[in-house]
């Protein structure tokens, strides 16, 4: 809680605050960051080895294969989140099952399974759009800004 926040407290609000804080459990830091480290790991792991794997089989160079290797990753990620199983990674890997583009992907299945009983286009498609919405205008508008500066700087270079 700010220290703005504390100021406006009564001394009881303010007792009672800092007696719940006294028995909040502690966050075992060390033990979350291994776990998103490892899950994080595995994850990149099997996408290192998927593209490995369109590198040997197809003929694909390393910029090519990461087209498919990330279309790759999302439908396993979809396919583990419909069937309910992504759940139990994200809940003991924590923030490392939501780094890669599959945490992306789970975000955006899972409001799309949440909501199916409302309608394929209000219930799924609009539903999903709210995650994945301000995440795509984001990207688009940082691509749109890095362009423009690249642009000014290649055109300053050049005279």
């Amino acid at each position: 809680m700010s220290s703005i926040k504390r100021k406006k407290l009564t001394p009881v609000q303010q007792q009672y605050q800092d007696f719940a804080h006294a028995r909040e459990p502690q966050r075992p830091l060390v033990t979350n960051c291994l776990r998103a480290f490892i899950t994080g790991g595995i994850i990149c792991t099997i996408g290192q080895g998927i593209q490995l794997f369109f590198m040997t089989y197809f003929n694909f160079d390393e910029k090519t294969a990461g087209d498919p290797t990330a279309a790759i990753l999302i439908l396993f990620s979809v396919i583990l989140t419909s069937l309910g199983l992504y759940d139990h990674i994200a809940q003991w890997g924590g923030a490392g099952s939501a780094v890669p583009v599959t945490g992306f992907a789970n975000t955006i299945a899972s409001a799309s399974l949440d909501h199916k009983s409302e309608g394929f286009v209000l219930g799924v498609g609009g539903n999903m759009f709210k995650i994945a919405g301000p995440v795509i205008v984001f990207g688009v508008f940082s691509a749109f800004i890095v362009a423009i500066v690249k642009v000014i700087i290649t055109s300053l270079g050049g005279m």
